[in-house]
Order: C-alpha cells, then sequence, then structure tokens
C-alpha cells in the first residue's frame, strides 16, 4: 500500500512543490520537484504587504500546482506559508483570496514550527545525522527572513537561537547600499558580526561545533555537487569552502551561474548566502561542512509519513523539544530536580485522568513542558513569578512549538502561581487565546497546581505517588515524613481541581518502613 503526497512551500524567494510516493516497503521515494521564482520576501520585509501582481501570479501558479497534483493522482497534500507570508499585515485576507481562488487551504507556520519541519527533514539520512550529532554539531537553517542555529552537543539539544539576518533580508540591505562585490565581505560582516557576538557570548560557553549542518535553498545545491577529499557528495571542509568563496568572489556573476549550474537571478543571494556561512563558521570554529540537500517539503513528507507510520522514528524529536526547554529553565536558575518531582507527580494524574479531560498525547508534552518552565519567572521576580514566567515563555523560541502552544504552556505556568482567570470575566490574559485553548490551560493549570501542592515545602519527600480513579481520585504518597503542610495545601487546591475536572481529589499517605 502506497500514497501519493504533495508538499507545498510559499518561501520568500520562490514556491516549491514535492510529490512523493510513500509506503512502508520504500519509504519516501521523491516523483517531482518543482520550483517558480515570486520573490515576496523582498516586497514583504520592506512593505509589510504583498501587492495585487504577486497575488495574481501565486492564484495561476498554485492553480498549476493543482493541475500537476491531479495528473500525479496525488492523496494527500499539505501546503504551508513561512516568513514572507507570516510578515504580511493582511495575511488572513490573502489566505482567504488564495483559498477561494485556487482551492488551496496554506497554512502559515511559526519560525519554530518551520524550523522544528526543517530539522526533521534531516532525519531521512538518519545514519549520517546520528554520528554527526554525537559530536558537537550546529545546524544552520538559513531561510529568507532569518537564520536559525541549533547546537548538540552529545546528542542533545542545547539550545537554538532565531536571528534577524537571512539570506533574503541582507541581499535587501545590500542592494539599499548599492555596494560593489568586492565590498560585500567586510559589509556583511559588519552586518552579521554583532549579532553572532551575542550569541556566542550567551551560549557557546566557549565551547567549540566542529561540523556545521547546512540547510538553505541557495548554496546547499552547490555544496551537493562536490566533495572534499576523501568525503562524499556534501560534505566540504573548512578549508576547501573558504578556497570555494574566494573563488566566487573573484569571477563575474556569469562565470559563476555557469560553472556551479545557479542561475544568473540566484547569483546574488548565493553569494551573500555563502558569506554568511563563513562568518558562522568562525564563530563555532567549525572544521566541516554537510549539506544534506533537505528541504521543507523533506520536512513536511517526513512528518506525514511519521504520522501515517509509513516510516520508523529514527530520532526522538519530542526529547529534543523537551532539552531546550531544560535550557531555558537552566538558564533562568531554574530548580531541575524540583522539576522532576513535579512531573514525576503531575504525569500520573494526567494519565490517570484521560476520559475526565479527553487530552491527547499532544497537551500531555505541554503539561510536561510547563513542569519543567514551572519557576523560570524567579530570575526576575520572586513576587511576581508567574506574570514574569509567562513573559519570559513567550519570549523565547521553543523549537518544535507553535506560538499557540507556547501561550498554553507559559499561561498555565502563569496560573500555578497567580490567581486563576476564568475566559467569561474577558480577561485581558486571553486576548489571544482561542476558547478551545482556553479549556486546555483550565484542565492542565489544575493538574499542574495538584502536583505542586503535593510538593509545597519543595522537600520531595515522596519516594513513591499512585493515583487511582474511582468515585474520587485518590492519590497515595508513600513517606515516612511529616506531611501536615502538603495536606493543608492540597485541601486548597482540590477544590480547583474538583471545579475543572469534576472529581474530588484525596491524599492518602502510605508508611513504608
Amino acid at each position: 500500500m502506497s500514497e501519493t503526497f504533495a508538499a507545498v512551500h510559499v518561501g520568500s524567494y520562490e514556491l516549491t512543490m514535492k510529490i512523493y510516493e510513500i509506503s512502508k516497503k520504500n519509504g519516501l521515494k521523491s516523483l517531482d520537484h518543482i520550483r517558480h521564482r515570486i520573490d515576496l520576501g523582498t516586497e514583504t520585509y520592506a512593505t509589510g504587504a504583498i501587492s495585487t501582481d504577486h497575488v495574481v501570479e501565486l492564484t495561476k501558479l498554485l492553480n498549476e500546482f493543482t493541475d500537476i497534483m491531479r495528473s500525479y493522482g496525488v492523496t494527500s497534500m499539505q501546503a504551508y506559508g513561512t516568513s514572507a507570508l507570516r510578515e504580511t499585515h493582511n495575511i488572513s485576507i490573502i489566505l482567504s483570496l488564495l483559498e477561494q481562488r485556487c482551492g488551496m487551504k496554506i497554512g502559515i507556520l511559526s519560525n519554530s514550527e518551520q524550523r522544528f519541519l526543517d530539522y526533521k527533514s534531516i532525519a531521512l539520512h538518519s545514519q549520517t545525522f546520528m554520528k554527526l550529532i554525537d559530536k558537537p554539531t550546529a545546524i544552520v537553517d538559513i531561510g529568507g527572513g532569518s537564520i536559525q542555529v541549533s547546537l548538540f552537543d552529545k546528542d542533545k539539544l542545547v539550545t537554538t537561537q532565531n536571528l534577524k539576518i537571512g539570506a533574503l533580508r541582507l541581499q535587501h540591505t545590500l542592494r539599499t547600499l548599492s555596494a560593489s562585490k568586492d565590498r560585500l565581505p567586510i559589509l556583511i560582516s559588519e552586518l552579521v558580526d554583532s549579532q553572532l557576538k551575542v550569541l556566542s557570548k550567551f551560549y557557546l560557553n566557549d565551547r567549540t561545533y566542529q561540523n556545521l549542518i547546512i540547510i538553505d535553498d541557495y548554496v546547499s545545491p552547490m555544496l551537493q555537487k562536490v566533495a572534499s577529499e576523501g568525503f562524499e557528495n556534501g560534505f566540504l571542509t573548512i578549508e576547501d569552502f573558504e578556497k570555494t568563496l574566494k573563488e566566487i568572489g573573484d569571477i563575474s556573476n556569469e562565470r559563476i551561474s555557469k560553472k556551479f549550474g545557479i542561475s544568473l537571478e540566484n547569483v546574488a543571494l548565493f553569494y551573500t548566502t555563502g558569506l554568511l556561512i563563513s562568518r558562522i563558521t568562525k564563530m563555532l570554529h567549525t572544521k566541516l561542512l554537510w549539506s544534506p540537500g533537505v528541504t521543507l517539503c523533506d520536512g513536511m513528507a517526513y512528518e506525514f509519513a511519521e504520522k501515517k507510520k509509513y516510516i520508523p522514528i529514527t530520532h526522538d524529536f519530542e526529547a529534543d523539544i523537551l532539552a531546550c526547554a531544560s535550557s531555558i529553565s537552566q538558564r533562568y536558575g531554574g530548580s531541575k530536580s524540583r522539576a522532576k518531582t513535579l512531573e514525576s507527580l503531575a504525569m500520573p494524574i494526567f494519565d490517570k485522568t484521560k476520559k475526565l479531560h479527553g487530552l491527547g498525547k499532544r497537551q500531555r508534552l505541554l503539561l510536561q513542558l510547563a513542569t519543567i518552565l514551572h519557576d523560570c519567572g524567579k530570575y526576575i521576580s520572586l513576587i511576581n513569578m508567574g506574570d514574569c514566567s509567562y513573559n519570559i515563555i513567550m519570549s523565547t523560541e521553543i523549537i518544535g512549538l507553535s506560538h499557540r502552544e507556547r501561550e498554553i504552556v507559559a499561561n498555565v505556568v502563569r496560573f500555578n502561581h497567580e490567581p486563576f482567570a476564568y475566559f467569561e470575566d474577558e480577561s485581558i490574559y486571553y486576548a489571544n487565546v482561542t476558547k478551545e485553548d482556553y479549556l486546555v490551560i483550565s484542565k492542565l493549570t489544575a493538574i499542574l497546581r495538584l502536583a505542586n501542592a503535593l510538593d509545597r515545602t519543595h522537600q520531595q519527600k515522596f519516594k513513591d505517588v499512585s493515583v487511582v480513579l474511582k468515585d474520587d481520585l485518590i492519590i497515595t504518597v508513600d513517606t515516612t515524613s511529616d506531611i501536615t503542610i502538603e495536606r493543608g495545601l492540597f485541601d486548597n487546591r482540590a477544590g480547583f481541581f474538583e471545579e475543572i475536572l469534576g472529581v474530588r481529589p484525596l491524599i492518602r499517605q502510605k508508611r513504608s518502613f
């Protein structure tokens, strides 16, 4: 059994569609790759809008894509827009027009969702990927509007940061400066080094990242055709990369186009991106570049195949989301032992009350993230810990989470410390929250508050906790310690839990000697 899947990406500089045949036997097999240049990014980054001419052109191209899908007998498809659409102020109107004229619904990816899909696309080369990230490795995902730098050490995601120095945005700035080609290395250095120095100061901690994985649309096609001695195509030592970059700087655009098989109109972006990569390698002290030659469309196809169980899971991406949250908690002085205790209390309560709250695996992950980030706000204020935690979480990228999911986690953490606000009271806290998400927030808050009450003294008194749902929710704790405070605060929080989930929690003490 197989499916034909189409992935459509409305990017900053071009419209792309890839069509795949997906099956358990053969995994993902690419059937076609169609690309059309349409420079939405330059317009959007400069004006915040997409012109009528571009909407008309986009409509025409999307209708052509639909015809191609039909010819392949596509059974499933997904279309996403990224920064060029994301930064358009009237995006809802644009998307409505496109859906009406093309019958294609286009989702808008948040930056963290986009980068997570790009990151997932590398899993198509799982063996090489896993081998590289066993050592200090950086993934640099270069888009039109921004770049994402994700740092791995011993197979774990250390941090991920977004910088607004994307290739198209840089190119637009350079164009306004009317800079000659020989001035570009110096100008790009001045434009990007200040941001890279901040990244280095706060997140590198004197570590070097010898491997650099490049995801982009401009340099990767060239890297895929070359290799340093002793390596497969796509691998280039920094010495060889710098030699190639110098050669590109010394010859005409026409010769670059011919030699590297790049369209003449893309040469400027190609060189700009190369210079940007060069500055990043110097910051990281990189020795080896690898371009897997993947695209956002590959990530979309991988995620579809993964959900439909056509391909085995080769990497624990959920663990990377949790690692990212742990990194944030550590940065703001969060207690790792306290977070582990909260998690060990909250997750059994969630699991045993599934038929009451009706939430799924994704919401369970959000609760887990809330336990990790529960006290990050204390770094700023012990008195206003709830609001400060909310602001830290909303201001920090968590790769793999949408803006909406981050809002849920941030509110759950806030209401673990602050009085709960009800949707019907039209609280300012819910200005960007739907009623559906409010209900998720209320249920997760009830669970986190109950778990918090069980360890209010932060002394981790319980050796073991069991949860049983009968007429009441019976929570049995195994301890010989005095739990007078926990009992008192538990009863306090039990009322809110009962209000939200409709069952009274009771605490029972079991004494093991």
